[in-house]
């Protein structure tokens, strides 16, 4: 179990905290891809990044699984155009493109020995 403020600064849980919201929002996610993203459907999707936009607010510890679920949703919100809110990002999160990939990668560096028990699979307690 690690807080955010153990591992991020600031303004990169800002970024992960903004990412989790997309679903709510412009994001399209299908059951299929929140059961490969590690969560048991759509609403449980919806459910726990609520849960997760809390936890990292509230710099409350989190489990080497929900980092992953975290890391990994907000990758695909960022870019999938299918699912998540690809080329609207910056219309939906006032976040350029640019700086968003850079901070993103700060984080999976930052992030990859947290998560590194799930690389390859589907992140789950």
């Amino acid at each position: 179990m690690v807080r955010a403020s153990e591992l991020l600064t600031e303004h990169e849980v800002e970024l992960l905290t903004r990412a989790l919201l997309e679903w709510g929002g412009p994001a399209h996610c299908s059951d299929q891809l929140a059961v490969g993203m590690g969560f048991t459907d759509t609403q449980d999707l919806f459910d726990q990044c609520q849960r997760l936009r809390r936890a990292l607010g509230e710099d409350a510890p989190l489990g080497a699984a929900d980092w992953a679920r975290t890391l990994l949703a907000s990758e695909i919100v960022f870019v999938s155009d299918l699912a998540g809110s690809g080329v609207e990002w910056s219309t939906t999160t006032g976040r350029d493109d640019a700086t968003t990939i850079r901070v993103l990668r700060v984080i999976q560096r930052k992030l990859a020995r947290t998560v590194s028990p799930y690389y390859g699979k589907r992140p789950s307690e």
